[in-house]
């Protein structure tokens, strides 16, 4: 899957955070539920309009981001 088909980047929604599909809700809002010990299927009965392919993209997101960030020498 391509994160890029379903992550949107709107400079006027939700202060140009990545956001699921254009919508409101963002890539961390959904890393924050996941993290928050949430399961898929609580995820997917709390906001009908996702899908696991939308969570999976996020995941995806925040994996690209982790491989490009650049440690700073202490």
């Amino acid at each position: 899957m391509r994160y890029l088909d379903r992550i949107t980047i709107e400079p006027g929604k939700r202060g140009g955070k990545p956001c699921i599909r254009g919508m409101r809700i963002t890539v961390y809002d959904v890393l924050s539920y996941l993290a928050s010990g949430m399961s898929y299927d609580e995820i997917l009965e709390d906001f009908p309009y996702l899908t696991k392919e939308d969570i999976l993209a996020c995941l995806e997101y925040a994996a690209a981001r982790e491989r490009h960030t650049l440690m700073a020498p202490a």
